[in-house]
């Protein structure tokens, strides 16, 4: 026990980035309940344990049934703000200095949101959040795949004729079965033609071949999740050799039943076969964590230690898309801290 609260303290005080975060996946059961209650939203909970139940989920699916319910209580400006604040006000408390979020568009446009909506609550939080603590943040277009590839190309365009410069990159996320990589070229075709760096979900629910397809047909620089890359060796031996990073989040494998176990879970096998593996939340509030609960889990049930936490944190941020010399600054904070403060 003594030996779990030393690790929790000395990973909770370490600067750390985060790459792989849904800003819908961090609304908080008591923020469900009180924006519904604003909007005269009917649900099917009344307290935030009865929201609490509702996380057990089955599949991917049966948890993104419960996502979209949660995105029917944003609506207007004011919710955009808070739920961005929420978050960054818990990357304050966990040292998360450095964040990359995932903003999806096409959860809120179908449902008369917006853009210009989201990204004016978004901007305030995140102007508040800088301006406050020193927070970086980019965002991320995350473009949703279960959708027809014209309609994120549509949004897109939009967000980069509408707010040049607020979006760093584009991604791809949503329910992988029955939609490959072949079907995104030319969104990313375009993508990087307007210059925007990429990234996209592969290998989760999906193949270790979507990871080699999205890399080698959408020309990716990060894979999100990545983990079933273990069932292709030569495909692991390709990400090491290249340093493809890949942005791991244990509690959700585990709560979308990827691994039955955390103990099950691969990610220091790749860490250790020399891949750029990264530690993130996912959807935090419904997966049971935010970055360091995973850390901590990690080291309760993997016996991660201090050398290849430092490590997982020093590849999150040379993975990021921060600009070369941001990124320099990042990593000599975290030498400073690793310096004043060994691992436990």
């Amino acid at each position: 026990m003594q030996e779990r609260q030393a690790f929790a303290n000395w990973i909770t005080a370490m600067p750390k980035a985060e790459l792989h975060v849904h800003i819908d996946g961090t609304l908080t059961a008591s923020r469900l309940l009180d924006r519904a209650a604003k909007h005269g939203v009917d649900l099917p909970y009344g307290s935030v344990e009865d929201v609490t139940k509702a996380y057990d989920f089955d599949n991917l699916q049966s948890f993104l049934d419960l996502y979209y319910l949660g995105t029917g209580v944003i609506r207007d400006e004011e919710d955009f703000y808070l739920l961005m604040l929420d978050y960054l006000t818990t990357c304050r408390e966990q040292h998360i200095t450095h964040t990359e979020i995932m903003v999806e568009p096409q959860s809120y446009l179908p449902k008369g949101v917006s853009l210009a909506t989201m990204m004016s609550g978004f901007k305030q939080a995140v102007d508040e959040a800088q301006a406050g603590w020193g927070q970086s943040v980019l965002l991320i277009l995350s473009l949703l795949r279960h959708l027809p590839e014209e309609d994120g190309i549509d949004v897109l365009e939009l967000a980069h004729s509408s707010f040049p410069g607020s979006f760093v990159a584009i991604g791809l996320a949503s329910s992988e079965v029955g939609h490959p990589p072949v079907g995104f070229t030319e969104l990313y075709a375009r993508a990087r033609s307007l210059g925007y760096r990429t990234t996209a979900h592969a290998g989760e629910e999906g193949p270790a071949s979507f990871v080699a397809d999205s890399l080698d047909l959408l020309g990716v620089e990060r894979i999100d999740h990545g983990i079933r890359s273990a069932e292709d060796p030569a495909l692991v031996v390709r990400l090491a050799r290249e340093q493809i990073p890949l942005t791991v989040c244990p509690l959700s494998n585990v709560k979308l039943k990827v691994f039955e176990r955390l103990e099950d879970h691969n990610l220091l096998e790749a860490l250790d076969a020399g891949v750029k593996v990264t530690v993130n939340s996912d959807d935090p509030t419904y997966f049971g964590g935010f970055l360091n609960e995973n850390f901590i889990a990690l080291h309760e049930h993997l016996l991660l230690d201090g050398k290849r936490a430092a490590r997982l944190t020093r590849n999150a941020f040379e993975a990021s898309f921060l600009p070369a010399k941001a990124k320099a600054d990042k990593l000599a904070e975290l030498d400073r801290y690793l310096t004043d403060h060994p691992s436990p």
